[in-house]
């Protein structure tokens, strides 16, 4: 039970611009005891540009499951607290979900301080449909090709950060998988002096990357274009055209599949023949 009323505020810092950081996030870290933040070191440095000095408390991946008791154990003994982000919105990529899936298990209050968000700053500025959207934060060091064959036919737009060693090779990647003529944009630094947004094509901003138009240096967001129903209809049919070709009758499969996609059927038969034939000794 709660004896003093206490919240856990989530707020948002920064990505970049000092100047983004809300009067109400300073006000609420001013009034709070402590304040749970991933890196102590960039915390600091943040919090005293604005002259606050409230305890931090290290909360990142390999110590929340044990900060998570001590941390609800302050709320719970009436101290207020912030839990804050290195840079951006807490939780996006980031540690937190455990600590605020318990707050809310205590039945303490939580509250929101938005702010910044690399996320939605690089999807307002990409150019690309934003109705529907997925993040997918950092690509997989290994697996990394798997992982994207995976998100390839993904009809939404997808977004990625990458560290600045990675990101020609993640690009060319992108570019193997998905193709050369799917629309995509590169975000570089947000916010910061040398910010730059570069709109195109995976093919065209591999070439961009690799003549150093776009340098490979700062922090990377990557966002890509979905699949569209043409290329998601050309792949479900070629999988279906493998799958059945030596099971059914080129004519009844040509029907089934023409009917089902409303196309041709003289189109769909020949398309059934050459993969025989491609598979023909």
């Amino acid at each position: 039970m709660v004896t003093v009323e206490a919240k856990l505020f989530v707020v948002a810092t920064p990505i970049g611009n000092l100047g983004d950081w809300t009067d109400r996030a300073r006000e609420v870290i001013s009034q709070v005891r402590w304040v749970a933040v991933e890196d102590t070191r960039v915390s600091r440095k943040l919090l005293e540009n604005f002259g606050l000095r409230p305890h931090l408390i290290r909360l990142h991946e390999h110590n929340e499951l044990h900060q998570v008791r001590t941390i609800v154990d302050r709320l719970q003994s009436g101290e207020s607290g912030v839990l804050m982000s290195d840079a951006g919105t807490p939780l996006v990529s980031d540690p937190g979900y455990r600590l605020v899936g318990a707050v809310h298990d205590a039945g303490i209050r939580v509250e929101v301080i938005p702010g910044p968000s690399a996320v939605t700053a690089a999807l307002s500025v990409s150019g690309l449909p934003t109705d529907r959207f997925q993040f997918v934060g950092f690509p997989p060091v290994k697996g990394r090709r798997s992982w994207l064959e995976e998100l390839s036919e993904t009809p939404h737009t997808l977004l990625m950060f990458e560290a600045p060693h990675r990101i020609e090779k993640l690009v060319s990647e992108l570019d193997y998988v998905m193709g050369s003529d799917r629309p995509a944009s590169i975000c570089r630094e947000l916010t910061k002096t040398f910010e730059q947004t570069v709109r195109g094509t995976l093919g065209s901003l591999k070439q961009a990357i690799e003549s150093r138009d776009i340098p490979c240096k700062g922090e990377f967001v990557v966002v890509v274009g979905g699949q569209s129903k043409a290329e998601v209809d050309a792949s479900q049919i070629g999988h279906l055209v493998n799958a059945l070709k030596d099971h059914v009758s080129t004519s009844v499969l040509a029907d089934a599949i023409s009917s089902s996609f409303g196309l041709r059927k003289k189109a769909v038969y020949n398309q059934i023949l050459d993969a025989k034939r491609q598979d023909s000794p």
